[in-house]
Formats: structure tokens, C-alpha cells, sequence
């Protein structure tokens, strides 16, 4: 099958991880739609490539050269999408920078994630890590995720219960490791 994906070979990812580790992919592909997930998913040569999820590179050591593709996830936008009597809910795409994020929820007026800023990478990265700081964890103010899933092809609603956070950890670290890819992150804030 031909794509019109712009995969790049042999890509350096010194630009792309905190640590500035001179380290390639194999494939490298910016993803910035669903529709490019789909795609990968439908392409053999793609599909049939180890993958790796990349965001803001601030939580990983690269080692060696990637023998595969990297998915760098680009997808933006932020939003008010709800409100109740007793949270103000917003989303954030996978691809936001987590400080911007929460700066933005500030400048909004929003409470509740400022006790996260400054922690370096993106907003899809978050709930993979259970992020934390000063007796605050992401899962307080979660309320649901949307991922994409390369085993089924299917988008996918998560709330706190099915994401499993512990201690920097969460289902996507076990059960959906190599196989899910967070799309956009909402959050509960409290009024």
C-alpha cells in the first residue's frame, strides 16, 4: 500500500528527548490527526515496525538507534468543553506542552493543576505517568481520555477507573503498553 504519510529514514532524535542523546529511528513519522494512526495501522511495511510513542522526550533514555517507528505526537488544541455545579471541565490534546496546558487553565481562571506546571513534557504523556508533584497527581483532577487503539483500530473512552493509576503508573504502562495512544486528556477542575 502507498501512503502519503511523511515518514522520514533514519531520523535523529537528538532534538527530541530532554537528554539530547544522539539516536535515530529507523522511521519517524510527526503525527498531528487520527487519521494518520489509521492509516500506519492499515500500511503493512508500517504496521509491521516496532513502534514507539514519543511526546515531549522529557521521560526517556535512548540507549541506541530505534529499530522501528517513532510516533512523535503533535496533536494540539485546548478547550472548555463542560461545565457543572461543581467543576469546570477542559481538554487538551496529546501533543500540548503540559506547562502550557496548565498555564493556559490558569489564565482561564481555573485552579487545580498549578501545583503540576513546570513538569517538562506533554499532555499525552501525563496520564502514562501518573505525574506528580507538592501531594498532587494528575489522577485528583482526571476525568477521561480518549486513545487510539492499534489493535483494534478503535477510539476509545477511559475514565479514572479504567486507567489504574498508582505511583507514576497506570494501565498503559501494562495491559495497553504498545498498543494505545493517547489522543486528548480532560480534566475536572474544581469550582
Amino acid at each position: 500500500m502507498t501512503h502519503s504519510l511523511p515518514v522520514q529514514h533514519n531520523f535523529s532524535l537528538r532534538q527530541l528527548n530532554t537528554f539530547g542523546v544522539a539516536a535515530s529511528a529507523q522511521a519517524y513519522l510527526p503525527v498531528s490527526s487520527v487519521e494518520q494512526l489509521q492509516q500506519v495501522r492499515q500500511d503493512p511495511a508500517l504496521a509491521a515496525l516496532p513502534r514507539l510513542v514519543l511526546g515531549g522526550g522529557s521521560n526517556i533514555l535512548l540507549t541506541r538507534d530505534f529499530p522501528g517507528l517513532v510516533l512523535h505526537i503533535g496533536i494540539k488544541g485546548m478547550e472548555i468543553v463542560a461545565e457543572d455545579e461543581s467543576a469546570t471541565y477542559v481538554r487538551a490534546a496529546a501533543g500540548e506542552s503540559w506547562h502550557q496546558f496548565v498555564q493556559w487553565t490558569l489564565a482561564q481562571g481555573l485552579g487545580g493543576l498549578e501545583n503540576l506546571s513546570l513538569i517538562p513534557g506533554s499532555v499525552g504523556a501525563a496520564p502514562i505517568q501518573n505525574i506528580g508533584a507538592y501531594g498532587v497527581e494528575i489522577k485528583d483532577s482526571f476525568h477521561s481520555l480518549t486513545l487510539f487503539d492499534f489493535e483494534t483500530g478503535e477510539q476509545l473512552v477511559l475514565d479514572r477507573a479504567a486507567c489504574m493509576f498508582g505511583y507514576r503508573d497506570s494501565v498503559f504502562k501494562h495491559r495497553l503498553r504498545d498498543r494505545a495512544v493517547v489522543l486528548d486528556v480532560t480534566f475536572a477542575l474544581p469550582k
